[in-house]
């Protein structure tokens, strides 16, 4: 596998590029891992105990992790390669490329188990399922989206997921219609302050909960295998004209590429601000709101059991549609990293055994939840940091290779966030 990859390296797969419209859709697979339970989680929190305080921290969020999924589609976009096939070939050391790769696995796992988990506490408040019951059912179901994956392709994958994400949105979104928000607590929550250790604490959470790893990772494989370039095309292989028409195509579709990720980033982004805003109007001060069942409680009581009838609805949704990427996710990371490319259903079998062990051991899910999210924090400087080197390498991405501002964007995005994410690790192992 050649060491540079260019844009004219690239062969001509489309002579005409489809329309635009039909060109959306990896982000919003991606733009998933936004929406999982470790999102509702921190986001109800944040706005249970502390009101509009942290409105500013959910949008600066989803202004970073515009960029950082640009950057990772672009990659796959460019090259034809995600981001752990680049690092596979970049990595010759070989302990040096397991020890990545068992980092990038226990981060998949973890992202897993808070997914896992959340189906099942959704499926448990909706139908009283036992949480280890619920835990099969939501893996079992996830196997049937993948079956999809493997059988149809990308496309159709990407409208079942687009599907539960648009039950996501309705089921977060609706008890803020119901009971809207103070538009001057709103206003207020977007200047940048804390209150005490504890809004730091769950600041970090927001983001860490936001930025994943396996969204990274994810989002750059879905790009590849919608569009992306072949990288095994040699320099030789390509005339003058193939050329131009090879970067008009590339041109088209980062041009669409950032509209498909800033359409998946406002959605997630207003999902994850409506939670916090339902929360700070109608459960500051409620107690028990700590925790996805107390939440559920809470808003029963207050708004009545419909609007908590949507709520459950939307965390099933969000634990379905997010294990499933989740579960792509990993089958990349392994593929990329070890060069060994297992069924996916059988990966999936095996990411499943940690979730179940925890709920069949009666673990507080809450607990599970937080927890998963310190693992996630471990892993955020191992896909950012590279992401960001990689795309502003001219030997990688040729012309496409980022601009100094967004480079600068893309360090500044990524020392704010491992920095937080540090914070968040200390915060909590110290029990400060």
């Amino acid at each position: 596998m050649p060491k540079n990859i260019s844009v004219i390296d690239a062969p001509t797969t489309r002579t005409t590029p489809p329309r635009s419209l039909w060109l959306l859709g990896p982000a919003l697979v991606a733009g998933v891992a936004y929406l999982d339970p470790g999102n509702v989680a921190s986001n109800m929190t944040a706005g249970a105990q502390y009101g509009y305080l942290l409105v500013w921290v959910v949008i600066a969020g989803n202004v970073m992790a515009w960029l950082i999924q640009y950057l990772s589609a672009k990659l796959g976009v460019v090259t034809g390669q995600s981001l752990p096939e680049v690092l596979g070939s970049r990595l010759r050391n070989r302990w040096a490329r397991r020890s990545y790769w068992l980092q990038a696995e226990l981060v998949a796992m973890a992202t897993d188990l808070a997914e896992i988990i959340g189906g099942a506490v959704a499926l448990n408040l909706l139908f009283n399922v036992p949480l280890l019951l619920g835990g099969f059912i939501t893996g079992a179901v996830s196997m049937i989206l993948l079956t999809v994956q493997n059988r149809r392709g990308a496309r159709p994958f990407e409208f079942v997921i687009i599907a539960l994400m648009a039950i996501i949105t309705i089921g977060f979104v609706a008890g803020v219609f119901v009971a809207p928000p103070d538009p001057a607590g709103v206003i207020g929550g977007l200047v940048p302050r804390f209150e005490g250790t504890g809004s730091v604490l769950l600041a970090a959470s927001i983001l860490g909960a936001t930025i994943m790893p396996h969204a990274i990772y994810a989002h750059s494989a879905l790009t590849r295998d919608r569009f992306g370039a072949n990288p095994h095309q040699t320099p030789a292989d390509a005339t003058t004209e193939a050329a131009r028409t090879e970067t008009s195509r590339i041109r088209r579709l980062l041009t669409a590429t950032r509209w498909d990720v800033t359409i998946a980033m406002i959605i997630a982004g207003s999902v994850n601000l409506g939670i916090l805003l339902l929360a700070a109007a109608n459960l500051a001060g409620v107690e028990g709101t700590d925790s996805l069942e107390g939440a559920h409680a809470a808003l029963t009581a207050g708004l009545g059991p419909v609007v908590a009838t949507f709520f459950a609805v939307g965390l099933l949704a969000s634990g379905l549609a997010s294990t499933s990427v989740g579960a792509y996710a990993g089958a990349e990371i392994m593929h990329g990293l070890l060069h060994v490319r297992i069924p996916l259903l059988a990966r999936r079998l095996v990411t499943l055994i940690p979730a179940l062990v925890i709920l069949g051991l009666n673990v507080d899910p809450t607990l599970a939840l937080v927890l998963s999210q310190v693992v996630l924090s471990f892993g955020i400087p191992f896909a950012l940091i590279p992401l960001v080197a990689l795309t502003a390498q001219k030997r990688t991405l040729g012309a496409w290779a980022n601009r100094g501002f967004t480079t600068a964007a893309g360090i500044v995005a990524s020392a704010l966030l491992i920095a937080l994410n540090a914070a968040l690790l200390w915060l909590v192992l110290t029990g400060a």
